[in-house]
C-alpha cells in the first residue's frame, strides 16, 4: 500500500459534509489512484460523532458506495454514547470503514483490509 503524504482536505470545512466526503473519495480514487485513505478525526467535526445528525452515516455511505476504504483515526474512548460505540464496533467488524486510535493503527487496518 502506497502512502500519500500530502494532507487531505478537512471534511468539516466544506459544506455539506457528505459532499466533502464524496470529493475526498473521488480525489483518493481518481487523482491519487488509490482505494484507501486514513482520515484524522479532527477533520470531521463534532457533528460526525453525534449520530442523530446523520453525518457519520452519510459520510460512511459515500466511501462504501464508491469503493474507497477509509479509516478514521483519533481518540474515541471519551465518548459515552452507546449508539456511537455500537456504530464504531459495527464499522470495525466490516471491510470498508474503520475507526482506529492512531494513524499507524489506521494504516495497518487499511493494509489488512480485503
Amino acid at each position: 500500500m502506497e502512502r500519500i503524504s500530502r494532507p487531505s482536505p478537512a471534511i468539516r470545512r466544506r459544506s455539506p459534509p457528505p459532499q466533502a466526503a464524496l470529493d475526498l473519495a473521488m480525489t483518493v480514487k481518481y487523482e491519487a489512484g488509490a482505494e484507501r485513505t486514513a482520515i484524522d478525526k479532527r477533520g470531521l467535526g463534532e457533528d460526525f460523532s453525534i449520530l442523530s445528525t446523520g453525518v457519520a452515516g452519510e459520510i460512511l455511505q459515500k466511501f462504501v458506495n464508491y469503493h474507497v476504504k477509509a479509516a478514521v483515526f483519533g481518540g474515541y474512548s471519551h465518548y459515552t454514547s452507546k449508539p456511537l460505540r455500537d456504530f464504531i464496533y459495527e464499522s470495525n467488524q466490516g471491510k470498508h470503514f474503520f475507526f482506529a486510535a492512531s494513524r499507524e493503527e489506521a494504516l495497518e487496518r487499511l493494509a489488512r483490509a480485503k
